[in-house]
């Protein structure tokens, strides 16, 4: 019996370390949950929660949740951090609990080995992603409507053999990052409407033509690396 205690002991420690791992991301977001109940009136808490939510169903990103969370009465300082926050605790949580996280119905089976498969694939189109290792995946996490996010960012550092250490901080700097730029930029505009309703509506239209311009750019960049690479991938 004496020869069994430390094994009893050892396997205790090990199902302790897995819980810890497993339950430290939802803890930390649920204490981030209570401290906004606190701090804010409950009509901002409820629309902020619900723009958190949002934010992990496709194809919704920060590039609409933000101007609608800003819209809905969120302090955009507050909207920025909560919605860049739900990008590091995911992922926190997938660097963690990454093979487990195969194992999830859907996240695993389906969509993060459908990911790992295509990573190739997308490698190729985008070698600056590789290139510049912490920052390039830092941008990818930045720039909106990439598909990519606290689920996704993990995958594509591991495929490139990046440590967990430089994934954490590209997910980190990248995602405040972004998520600051659009809320800064969508509380100016909303200033300006309030000024007048002219300078609001042109600031919208330059907006509106940056992003159309951008997308028409996009597009001819990857029709021409599709020429060169006939290979499907998923990030069309």
């Amino acid at each position: 019996m004496e020869g069994a205690s430390p094994i009893c002991l050892g396997n205790m420690s090990h199902a302790g370390m897995l819980l810890f791992k497993l339950t430290v991301p939802f803890l930390l977001l649920g204490g981030y949950c209570l401290l906004m109940y606190a701090a804010l009136p409950y009509e901002v808490y409820v629309a902020l929660m619900g723009m958190m939510f949002i934010y992990f169903i496709p194809p919704a990103g920060k590039e609409s949740v933000i101007p609608i969370g800003i819209s809905l009465g969120i302090p955009w300082w507050i909207l920025a951090f909560s919605l860049a926050l739900t990008d590091i605790l995911s992922t926190l949580f997938m660097l963690l609990n990454f093979d487990l996280a195969l194992k999830i119905p859907v996240l695993g089976d389906r969509f993060m080995k459908s990911f790992m498969e295509h990573g190739e694939t997308f490698f190729h189109k985008h070698r600056w992603v590789e290139r510049l290792s912490t920052i390039g995946l830092g941008i990818v996490v930045m720039v909106p409507m990439q598909g990519t996010g606290g689920v996704a960012t993990p995958i594509l550092g591991r495929i490139i053999g990046m440590t967990p250490q430089k994934i954490f901080i590209a997910v980190v700097s990248g995602s405040l990052f972004g998520c600051y730029a659009i809320a800064i930029g969508t509380e100016y505009i909303r200033q300006l409407f309030l000024i007048d309703i002219k300078y609001g509506a042109a600031a919208v239209l330059i907006l509106i033509i940056a992003i159309i311009s951008g997308y028409i750019l996009w597009n001819k960049k990857q029709r021409k690396l599709k020429e060169k690479s006939p290979k499907s991938n998923i990030f069309q």
